[in-house]
């Protein structure tokens, strides 16, 4: 299972036309109007102060500074299930264009898993936003100092190494899983440890309470910069740029695997109107236009990966059905 970079996603959605059938997505032309009356939500399915809150924020602040809407908009958190109670709260908002939920693969594997009733299918998507790579940090005084390192110790005992993440069958532990399961080690009994968010995994690795973290390159890359965290690989087809150039990928270390990609995007309730995706089509293209975005895009080493509803739905087909085979490959489902 490979994670793909930006340049690949619109020639990997032109095969998705089947999922977007399923999809039923309204002809999107023009201009909508998007009602005034009352303020825009922005659900984050996990907690305050994860970088998933964060980028939720940021896209607030964005609508607001630059008046792209006229109603107030708010970020609501809605941890909890699994991340399946905010899109719970999302699907009691049908038609509604005032809710979006700032969305990660985690609604595939609820749905796979059948932890959740909710379909992604039966939601209205209307952005992809990033695709981020995942890595495998220490601190940077643990002994474990390359992926061999930490391969040597699996196959010795599985259990011995404590891997934190933000939810079980999620894109860090299919990754994780994927690339040991590649290395020879058993991924089944690996020790997983669930928090709320990558923050909160964070603050469990530099305490010393957890082995390795297993994040999105953002989330460590800080830490990682002052020197207190030691990111070992990461998931992609080639070596990331900027302040995570010297980190080597699995492949670079003998494991042939770069997991499932790891994508950031806007959903909302089913029920929306051709207008209505027009209007927000029109005005996320400003927001990832705009600098603010931009900035924190360059300052976390993200690459842009923005597609409108309509080549976002193809995407999400594409995603859930190689989601759905690592997951079978892995034994988590059946």
């Amino acid at each position: 299972m490979q994670q793909r970079n930006f340049a690949h996603l619109i020639r990997r959605a032109a095969i998705g036309t089947a999922a977007l059938a399923a999809l039923n997505l309204p002809a999107a032309h023009g201009q909508g109007i998007l009602p005034s009356d009352k303020p825009v939500e922005i659900i984050v399915p996990t907690g305050a102060g994860g970088n998933n809150d964060k980028m939720a924020r940021l896209i607030q602040k964005i609508l607001q500074e630059r008046k792209l809407v006229n109603s107030p908009v708010i970020v609501i958190n809605k941890p909890g299930g699994n991340q399946s109670l905010g899109f719970v709260y999302l699907t009691q908002h049908t038609g509604s264009p005032n809710y979006f939920i700032y969305a990660t693969p985690t609604v595939f594997t609820n749905e796979l898993t059948s932890a959740s009733p909710i379909r992604y299918s039966e939601l209205t998507p209307l952005a992809l936003l990033v695709v981020e790579n995942t890595v495998l940090s220490v601190r940077s005084d643990s002994p474990v100092k390359t992926v061999h390192d930490l391969v040597t110790r699996l196959k010795a005992d599985p259990e011995s190494v404590s891997f934190a993440m933000p939810s079980r069958g999620g894109v860090p532990h299919l990754t994780l899983a994927s690339a040991m399961k590649t290395a020879g080690v058993d991924a089944k009994r690996l020790k997983i440890v669930i928090f709320k968010t990558n923050g909160e995994s964070l603050t469990a690795l530099l305490g010393g309470h957890i082995d390795v973290i297993v994040s999105s390159v953002s989330s460590v890359l800080t830490n990682s910069k002052s020197g207190h965290v030691r990111m070992l690989a990461i998931a992609a087809d080639k070596r990331m740029g900027g302040a995570a150039a010297h980190v080597p990928t699995f492949r670079e270390q003998g494991i042939n695997s770069n997991g499932v990609s790891a994508w950031r995007a806007l959903i909302a309730p089913k029920g929306l109107s051709a207008a209505q995706i027009a209007f927000w089509d029109d005005t996320f293209a400003k927001v990832v236009e705009s600098a603010d975005w931009k900035k924190q895009l360059a300052e976390n080493d993200l690459e842009s990966g923005y597609l409108r509803s309509r080549d976002f739905a193809k995407y999400l087909g594409v995603e859930f059905s190689e989601t759905k085979a690592a997951m079978t490959d892995l034994g988590l489902i059946r």
